[in-house]
This record gives structure tokens, C-alpha cells and sequence, in this order.
């Protein structure tokens, strides 16, 4: 993808360059690299989407934010309001990308298991220049939702709202624009094209914008989403659903996309690596960062060491078939 032209969207569908702002975070294409000698079949290979962002924090949030930081700055917002785990890579990536763009940030926190990595993310937080209000639990979250946002009105206006990870469908064209990019990697010969995409999935739209993506590219990949938070509702019908509402933003915004429709089995959803719920590692999670960290990958236990380990197990057995299996890497932290 020429980098220097705005995003492939606007080279897919032109007349979305007039009705849908976009603002360059970091620069691609990502990397993609054969795991050699990784799994029994040696067909895995990993797409480096941690690489990807410019300031602070990198990885799959920063595309994301590539849509939603012009739309608020569209609006007249310079205040986001969005909620997260106290380890939230999202809510970081938000806070720090966002005061680039004079965008102030208030997340409400939600309890996890504090270990070793969740320390240290919470202290990258305090120090990321967001206001941060510890609400605990889910349900103290929307109690204490409407009082947040009055609390961070300024000027009579509301903060501009985000859900948790910045799965809305705006946000949801970061990873339609990585499907894109990569459907131009297959096309230059970087890998052969994977029969399946594997990603972890937080809050959803990571795969729901792939699953989208990979068909605008032309591609035939499936995606396999391994799911690692149990407190929102993120079944095939969910991500589907997200993909569909996004194609529709799509059309709302002029482009001649046609009807949008995912054949059975386009994504699969499994929760058999997600062990007792958010946050908490897994043994399986704690031998695939060793392995990956031996490939030269650098994974989280709360996401993509999850994701490892559910590839890594469904490549043994044969659950992903027999052709090259590609795993996003997500994960973007930076040097502090």
C-alpha cells in the first residue's frame, strides 16, 4: 500500500475521501514473517501489527483511532470519555494519540487480576495525562456512566463517547484497512494466501473488521477469533453484526459497496483459551509467550498470548486445516 496516497479504503472507494476523515498514525505495511519451525505443519506465520503507530503505544488500537481521533476532532469534541480494565492497552493508546490532537481523556476502570503486566500498564496510565476513575465493576461502570460524562462536559458539550477497545463501527475500519493492506501483501507475494486469520478478541472489532476487509480484498481467509474476555457479548452473530454495521457506515458514507454477505463458517469464535475470564493468564498463555518470545514475538497474557496458544493447539490437531494459518500479533508497547 502506497503509503503516501491515504489509506486503501480511499483507493477502494474514492468518494470516501470527501465523507470520511482519516489522520495517518503510524506507517505500513505491517510486517509479515514465516514462524519457521513453529507448529507440526511449519505453515504459521505472524503479521507484526505491534509495530504499527508512531507515538507512545503501539498495536491494533492505534488503526482504530486513525478514523475515530478525526471524526472527534469533526465534531468540535476535545474530550473523550471511554471504559477499559485497569491494564487497558486501549485506554493508553487513546489517551496518548489523543492529546497529539489537543483531546483530553477520562476512562472509567474496571478491576482485573493485578499481576507484573497490569502494574505496569496502570502506571503508564497515571502518567499518560487521562483522568482516570476506578469504578471497579462492570455495573458501578453504567451506574456511574451518566454522572462521568457530566462531570467532563465542557462548554455545555458532552465528551465524545467510546466503547471499550473502540469497537464501534468507525473504529471497526481499523482492521478493515489491515485486511485491506494485507490482501496487497498476499497479491506481492509476502505469504501465500492463509486459509485462516487468527486474532484475539477483546471487544471485537479487530475481527469483525477483518472478516469485512478480507472479503472487500477479494480474499477467500477465514477468521478464527479467540476470545479473551468474557464481559461482553462477542459470539459469531456479535461479529458479524459489528461487520455488517460497518459495512452499512460505509454505504451511509457514499461508497458503492453492494450488498455485504458472509458465507457460514467466514469467522469462527472459540472461548477454549480464555480460561477463568479477563485478565487471567493461563498456563497454555504462559508457555505460547515463551514460544513466541523465541520467534521474537512479544505477547501480553491478557490478549495475544491467548491467541498464541489457541493457534498453536488448533494448527496441531487440524482444526485449521492444511494451507498457511496467519496470527495477528496486536500488542504494542513501547520503550518507557
Amino acid at each position: 500500500m502506497d503509503q503516501t496516497t491515504g489509506p486503501a479504503l480511499y483507493q477502494l472507494f474514492p468518494e470516501l475521501e470527501a465523507t470520511l476523515p482519516y489522520r495517518r498514525l503510524g506507517s505500513g505495511p505491517t510486517p509479515i514473517t514465516h514462524l519457521e519451525g513453529l507448529g507440526p505443519a511449519n505453515r504459521l506465520w505472524c503479521k507484526d501489527e505491534g509495530v504499527y503507530g508512531a507515538g507512545g503505544w503501539g498495536g491494533n488500537k492505534v488503526r482504530k483511532l486513525e478514523w475515530i481521533i478525526p471524526d472527534v476532532l469533526a465534531r468540535g469534541s476535545r474530550q473523550i470519555f471511554s471504559v477499559g480494565g485497569q491494564g487497558t492497552n486501549w485506554g493508553l493508546a487513546t489517551a496518548l494519540y489523543a492529546h497529539e490532537f489537543g483531546i483530553d481523556t477520562a476512562l472509567a476502570l474496571i478491576d482485573q487480576p493485578m499481576d507484573e503486566h497490569v502494574h505496569a500498564q496502570l502506571e503508564r496510565l497515571r502518567h499518560s495525562g487521562a483522568a482516570l476513575h476506578f469504578t471497579r465493576t462492570k455495573a458501578r461502570t453504567i451506574a456511574a456512566a451518566p454522572w462521568l460524562l457530566l462531570r467532563h462536559a465542557r462548554g455545555g458539550r458532552l465528551p465524545y463517547f467510546l466503547p471499550a477497545g473502540g469497537s464501534s463501527p468507525l473504529g471497526t475500519l481499523g482492521y478493515v484497512e489491515a485486511a485491506l493492506e494485507l490482501g496487497a501483501q498476499v497479491e506481492a507475494g509476502a505469504m501465500p494466501e492463509p486459509t485462516h486469520v487468527v486474532t484475539p478478541v477483546g471487544s471485537g472489532g479487530t475481527a469483525a473488521g477483518l472478516l469485512l476487509g478480507l472479503r472487500l480484498a477479494g480474499l477467500r481467509t477465514r477468521v478464527v477469533g479467540v476470545v479473551v474476555n468474557d464481559t461482553l457479548p462477542l459470539a459469531e452473530r456479535d461479529l458479524v453484526g459489528l461487520a455488517r454495521k460497518t459495512a452499512r457506515l460505509l454505504t451511509r458514507r457514499g461508497a458503492a459497496l453492494g450488498p455485504v454477505e458472509f458465507e457460514p463458517g467466514a469467522i469462527t469464535v472459540t472461548r477454549d483459551w480464555l480460561g477463568p475470564g479477563y485478565g487471567f493468564a493461563t498456563p497454555e498463555g504462559s508457555a505460547a509467550e515463551r514460544i513466541g518470545a523465541d520467534h521474537g514475538l512479544t505477547l501480553d497474557p491478557v490478549y495475544t498470548a491467548k491467541a498464541l496458544a489457541g493457534a498453536l493447539a488448533m494448527d496441531a490437531d487440524g482444526a485449521l486445516g492444511d494451507g498457511p494459518v496467519l496470527v495477528v500479533d496486536t500488542y504494542g508497547p513501547r520503550g518507557d
